[in-house]
């Protein structure tokens, strides 16, 4: 491993961030779908993206997998999972009026944000959600307390809050945001609203700030940084952003090798890789492969932190059905 602030790296040179790729909510999800595959045979529906990756969704459904919008999709009896950025109780609802089977892949850490949702709900505590209009996430959230969210986008956002500013008031997030992004929202709340409430523990996943921190390490001293994710994959284009502010010269996005253009590397010395949490080590192994052809031999990593936390599989997937043995995760 190269250390952090060599001189001696040579011309045309590789370093890799780690952590990076799959983080233990997104593993968890496709392990979900493939593993109910198995249990209950095809089809299985899953409402939404079961991750914000195009060739995991492509993958699955060559196994058998059916991604729709919306449950109205879904054959009444069917079987359907929710994906890892989790649903509202209406989407709950719904499926149980329709008397659809489910699964629920909602990554653990979204769930905590739900409850807090939840409880500060209960309270009587107006929330403001930090987090993109729109994205699957902040609409499962937001439905846990409609009338008492309301949603911030950028720091700006907050001077057009119009609430008691002597009132208390409570911050969640959207879990794979910005480190840096949140911060600076949360502080100007903190100044407008002087009797904020914290969450319990911070929103903001592990992964999302372990593969941020990570970033900015290979960033430093490259010359290019590519971030393998999809367009859709709010983790991967903060990833993009990240690395530029950390001192890349240039950071890309691409779903996989097939869309690195040769034209970006004129001047490129050192290029630095990573991924988002919903991308399999084969797409970055790909990258890799594709850069050794593009005259970049050689791949060092530069590990920040190691991971090891799991999660158990949704209860329906733990046991024997079907006659199947399932194995735990």
């Amino acid at each position: 491993m190269t250390q952090e602030g060599s001189t001696d790296r040579p011309a045309k040179h590789v370093v890799v961030a780690a952590p990076r790729g799959y983080c233990a909510g997104v593993d968890r999800a496709v392990v979900t779908v493939q593993r109910a595959l198995a249990v209950y045979g095809a089809p299985v529906y899953v409402r939404k993206q079961i991750v914000h990756n195009r060739h995991v969704v492509e993958t699955l459904e060559q196994q058998g997998a059916i991604f729709v919008d919306e449950l109205d999709e879904v054959p009444a009896g069917a079987l359907v999972i929710f994906s890892a950025h989790g649903v509202s109780p209406a989407v709950r609802e719904e499926a149980a009026r329709r008397g659809l089977r489910t699964i629920d892949a909602t990554c653990p850490l979204v769930t905590k944000v739900h409850h807090e949702a939840k409880r500060f709900a209960k309270d009587g505590v107006p929330i403001v959600l930090i987090g993109h209009e729109g994205h699957e996430e902040v609409e499962g959230t937001t439905g846990e307390a409609p009338d008492d969210i309301t949603l911030l986008q950028t720091p700006e956002d907050v001077d057009a809050l119009e609430l008691d500013r002597n009132q208390p008031l409570a911050w969640l997030t959207q879990t794979t945001l910005s480190v840096d992004e949140t911060r600076a929202t949360v502080e100007r709340l903190r100044e407008r609203f002087p009797n904020l409430l914290d969450p319990p523990s911070d929103d903001i996943c592990y992964a999302t700030q372990n593969r941020q921190s990570a970033v900015k390490l290979i960033a430093k001293h490259s010359d290019l940084v590519i971030v393998v994710g999809s367009q859709n994959s709010s983790n991967s284009v903060r990833l993009v952003e990240v690395a530029r502010e950390a001192g890349a010269k240039q950071a890309r996005r691409v779903d996989n090798a097939d869309e690195i253009d040769p034209d970006w590397f004129d001047g490129v010395n050192t290029v630095g890789v990573t991924s988002g949490a919903s991308v399999p080590e084969e797409l970055v192994d790909g990258v890799i492969a594709r850069l050794a052809q593009l005259g970049y031999p050689r791949a060092d990593e530069e590990r920040l932190v190691e991971e090891s936390l799991s999660f158990a599989l949704p209860p329906e997937l733990r046991e024997r059905r079907a006659g199947h043995a399932v194995r735990r995760s």
